[in-house]
């Protein structure tokens, strides 16, 4: 079985790479990382290697453009990969905190920052008792999310307006409050470093407010990484590097389908009756967006 799946990645590898190109045309890509256990031999364990996703999807400001994910599997978490993978993308990178991103952040790349992030530190602290002051950035943080969720689905320059109007004040009250409450606090409390992780890339948090393609969190991104949490659980690791790569190929292509709206089992069969037999200068038809799922294997060739 894992031979069948060597070969089958093999033969879907193409697409993939014209669905990778796709995502990084745009001008707005979200990203995230998740582990990938794999074996490895000799060494006793299990190394710990990393699936890589990058997501174009503007849906929600109104643009109909085809969304995508496109998955990259590494040995390790180096920030040399996101920095391979994103050669020559240009325009706003959506992503945490993380620091291997660092050297993707150039004069052509903006960081957007993720307040679902934010959130979720002050939301944890109240998870153990009264913590009234989490409580207050909990309710500043949420009416920024009211906002959002009354201009999803407008046109860029719209969703730029309200925020403009509506989600700036609020935020310049945030940070104030947030600056304010930080000096009372002790330094290593869990609540200063929680406000130290939102001030610190304050920047980048505030993104969205003038770009209205940016969405407020990256959210996107994390979705696009469920199913390869929910796999850890059925299969554990990667049998060897190979396998993780092979594993990148098939989550992309299942991944871009179902954010098409297409059933990926269905999907992954048409595709596979027909590859081997279609055009290598055709092979775009073969895309999610593109597909006719009632065509027969070699009809139109």
């Amino acid at each position: 079985m894992a031979d069948w799946i060597g070969h089958t990645s093999f033969l879907l590898h193409p697409l993939t790479e014209l669905i990778g190109k796709h995502v990084l045309a745009g001008n707005k890509v979200h990203s995230d990382d998740t582990t990938a256990p794999t074996l490895s031999p000799g060494k006793g364990k299990t190394a710990t290697g990393r699936y890589w996703t990058y997501v174009r999807d503007n849906r929600p400001c109104g643009d109909d453009t085809p969304p995508a994910v496109w998955l990259k599997y590494s040995e390790n978490r180096q920030g040399i990969h996101p920095e391979t993978h994103l050669k020559g993308f240009e325009g706003v990178l959506q992503a945490d905190a993380f620091a291997g991103y660092n050297g993707v952040y150039t004069g052509k790349v903006i960081a957007a920052g993720c307040w679902a992030h934010v959130r979720r530190k002050f939301y944890d602290l109240t998870q153990s008792g009264p913590a009234p002051l989490a409580d207050e950035a909990l309710r500043q943080i949420q009416a920024l999310y009211v906002i959002e969720a009354e201009i999803r689905g407008l046109p860029p320059d719209k969703r730029k307006q309200q925020r403009q109007l509506h989600a700036k004040p609020l935020l310049d009250t945030l940070h104030d409050w947030m600056s304010r409450t930080l000096r009372g606090l002790s330094k290593g409390s869990p609540l200063s470093k929680a406000i130290q992780y939102a001030l610190k890339q304050w920047d980048a948090l505030v993104v969205y407010v003038s770009h209205g393609q940016v969405e407020i969190d990256n959210n996107t991104a994390e979705r696009s990484l469920r199913p390869i949490a929910l796999g850890r659980k059925n299969y554990l690791f990667a049998g060897s590097v190979a396998g993780g790569e092979r594993a990148a190929v098939i989550y992309t292509l299942l991944g871009t389908a179902k954010l098409n709206g297409l059933n990926p089992t269905e999907y992954l069969s048409c595709v596979l009756r027909r590859i081997g037999i279609h055009p290598i200068n055709r092979l775009a038809e073969l895309l999610p967006w593109n597909i006719d799922l009632t065509a027969t294997p070699g009809e139109a060739l």
